[in-house]
């Protein structure tokens, strides 16, 4: 199971509202809950990105920069990102 820090729930939360059309966690435990639920996936720099996303859905024709606008892609401030299909 993936552990989800910190860093990485605060993102979630903040940025949450981008790929739902409402709040699905209101807080730390809520939102680490629903991203194991979904499996989401944190990747350690933006070449782990486009490998994820390349192997896992259909972005052929995407730029880069279309896939990291992605409401799916989830920038972390440390540099990481957080992938999670809706």
């Amino acid at each position: 199971m993936e552990t989800y820090d910190s860093a990485v729930i605060a993102a979630f939360l903040e940025q949450q509202t981008k790929l739902f059309p409402e709040a699905v966690a209101d807080s730390a435990e809520e939102a680490e809950y629903f991203l194991e639920d979904v499996c989401a996936i944190v990747c350690k720099d933006k070449k782990e990105v486009m490998e994820y996303m390349m192997d896992n859905l259909d972005v052929s024709g995407m730029s880069e920069e279309e896939i990291f606008s992605c409401e799916e892609v989830f920038p972390i401030e440390d540099g990481r990102y957080l992938i999670v299909e809706g």
